[in-house]
């Protein structure tokens, strides 16, 4: 016995996919940002130098005194005078006190009285170098800062994003299809 036979036609599906990709696009704005830097405080003290030139003694030297100095050096002079006379005479006394013992101490002393002393003229020199005081303090400063730490004022941005989503299209280009033919056997002759 011959049993029919199916003949089956098959035509599968075409799918059709169309992509749109996805599009993101980020941005990141700089963040907002002040610094500000204080200035230092400073304080600054100075002692200034000092010089002292004393030519006192060099003046002197050339015999430029100052009335103060001429006056002292009067009275001085008086005072050592006056004990030199004082013992002159006291001497002069104890001579005539002796006269007994023989010479002529009126006559001596009368010679001794009336020679005056000799006068030194021109002795003056020139003055040394030496002979001028010169003193320096040198300066001082002194420096004292307070520094200031920056002011910093930080404001971050959010970043900026867009975002297009993606698609996908879905066509059918071929549906799919099932023929079946049944054929009958011929028959036997």
């Amino acid at each position: 016995m011959q049993l029919p036979r199916l003949i089956m036609e098959s035509v599968p599906a075409r799918i059709g996919l169309t992509t749109t990709p996805a599009k993101l696009e980020m941005e990141q704005p700089h963040a907002d940002m002040e610094i500000e830097q204080p200035h230092a405080e400073l304080d600054i003290s100075v002692k200034p130098s000092k010089l002292t030139i004393d030519q006192t003694k060099a003046w002197e030297d050339l015999d430029r005194k100052h009335i103060f100095k001429r006056i002292e050096e009067a009275a001085q002079q008086g005072q050592q005078d006056c004990i030199d006379g004082i013992a002159r005479t006291a001497e002069e006394g104890d001579e005539l006190m002796r006269i007994e013992n023989g010479g002529e101490p009126i006559a001596e002393q009368a010679r001794r009285n009336s020679e005056p002393e000799p006068v030194q003229i021109g002795i003056h020199s020139s003055p040394t170098f030496s002979r001028v005081k010169i003193e320096y303090t040198p300066s001082e400063v002194d420096i004292k800062a307070t520094p200031h730490k920056p002011v910093i004022k930080f404001t971050p941005n959010k970043p900026v994003i867009d975002f297009t989503p993606g698609s996908v299209k879905v066509d059918m280009l071929q549906y799919p299809e099932l023929k079946i033919n049944v054929e009958y056997p011929k028959p036997k002759q």
